[in-house]
């Protein structure tokens, strides 16, 4: 069995994991490489996901060796065995312990900010990683999900050695994995694409199914129904493939002009896209390039190319039934910004609002003043390049328009809070500026 990427491998667990839909199950992702796995079965269960925050204690002298590990709300797990062999004393204990749960608790607002962690206590509790070797993280994981009071404990993964349940069959109620092959000699192995996961996408798939929960909840009778399904966008003769997400009463769609060659799985464009899911906009993310042209580097800044597929995808949207009642807006990242003034300056465009981050507007060039929906320019204040560049396109544009610089911020948004400002003002313009078409009913 060969899984494409970590999301391939999710919905390939979520299959076999099917009984716990219904039930009251919490899923727990082993960050990093877990979490996109865990995404996709907490999306298929309809279940809350959350991050599972482990650190092993090492003792002091061999930091290999683990003589316990911590998690959040203080829980720890010791091995006394080794921590009598090894002689270590509760002194260096709490030194090793001390500098463990700082690391752990600047990740724990990396990902989630103020958020408090999902309570575990009397519910079943899904530990899932993108695979398993010699399983001791994924063992850790188990005994404090168990220590912070889970009921029942399922270790989930799409791959893991042939004897793991004899490994590890002691830590968790259940273990459930869909290939256990032979010959596993290192998890990658098993996948096509197994590049490194970033906090910034262990930040989106937590953004994601924070704002899944509330439009996927049943609504009440006569009302409008929420939508978050792939979709397959016709542009011209071309299928490019996307993902369409809007709640209950949405009051319009944004569709994503990515740029610099990144696809509908933009980490940083699906945190904005959460945030707006949450303030009850809709959003369409979709690949503007197919897997061939993404090849070749000219089509990235091939600014009419980008536009025209905009242009194409966006007649597309409003052909749909889900979306035909709502206002369209423009969500453009790099050289996607450029696609998406160009596109939006078409006289038939009818696009109520658009908002850049981190773009190339200048790329646009003559376009410019054409363009009548509200633009919101967002730069990033050590961005000083782009920056400037905005500022010349800005002086060009005749609509209602913004230049918002957040301080601190470099070209990808990347320090801490930075993508959480653009998420806000991107969210304000949009709900400022876009409202339902008119003499329709919405049916998001």
């Amino acid at each position: 069995m060969l899984f494409q990427d970590r999301r391939d491998a999710g919905r390939r667990l979520a299959s076999v994991l099917e009984q716990f839909k219904g039930s009251d199950v919490v899923v727990l992702g082993l960050p990093r490489g877990g979490v996109p796995v865990a995404a996709e079965v907490a999306k298929a269960l309809g279940a809350p996901l959350d991050v599972c925050l482990v650190r092993k204690l090492g003792v002091p002298f061999q930091p290999e060796l683990g003589m316990g590990a911590i998690g959040e709300g203080g829980v720890r797990v010791i091995n006394d065995e080794v921590v009598r062999a090894a002689r270590v004393t509760p002194y260096e204990m709490s030194e090793v312990e001390a500098r463990e749960r700082e690391v752990l608790e600047g990740r724990a607002r990396r990902y989630r900010g103020r958020r408090e962690p999902t309570a575990l206590t009397g519910r079943t509790v899904l530990v899932v990683d993108d695979g398993v070797a010699t399983g001791s993280t994924a063992r850790a994981a188990c005994r404090i999900a168990r220590a912070r009071g889970a009921a029942r404990v399922v270790l989930a993964v799409p791959v893991a050695p042939h004897d793991w349940t004899a490994r590890l069959g002691a830590d968790a109620d259940e273990l459930v994995c869909p290939h256990t092959p032979w010959d596993l000699y290192a998890i990658g192995q098993f996948y096509v694409d197994f590049s490194q996961t970033g906090d910034d996408e262990v930040v989106a798939c937590l953004e994601e199914a924070l704002a899944r929960p509330a439009g996927a909840r049943r609504a009440p009778a006569g009302r409008a129904t929420p939508v978050d399904r792939e979709a397959v966008v016709r542009a011209g003769p071309l299928v490019l493939r996307g993902q369409l997400t809007g709640p209950a009463g949405a009051l319009g769609i944004v569709v994503f002009a990515h740029g610099s060659g990144s696809s509908r799985h933009s980490p940083r464009n699906r945190v904005v896209a959460a945030g707006l899911n949450r303030a009850g906009l809709g959003t369409l993310l979709f690949d503007l390039l197919t897997e061939e042209e993404e090849t070749d580097r000219t089509n990235v800044f091939d600014t009419d190319l980008l536009a025209r597929r905009l242009t194409d995808a966006t007649g597309w949207l409003r052909e749909q039934p889900e979306a035909q009642a709502l206002a369209v807006g423009y969500f453009g990242a790099s050289t996607g910004a450029a696609a998406a003034l160009w596109a939006a300056a078409e006289p038939d465009a009818r696009i109520a609002a658009v908002v850049s981050r981190g773009g190339r507007p200048d790329l646009a060039g003559p376009r410019l003043p054409a363009v009548t929906a509200p633009t919101l320019l967002i730069v990033g204040g050590h961005d000083r390049l782009v920056l400037r560049l905005n500022r010349e396109a800005q002086a060009r544009l005749r609509c209602e328009n913004e230049l918002a610089v957040v301080p601190g911020a470099t070209h990808l948004f990347e320090e801490p809070g930075s993508l959480e400002q653009v998420t806000a003002l991107a969210r304000g313009w949009f709900t400022d500026h876009m409202a339902p078409a008119a003499h329709t009913t919405a049916r998001f």
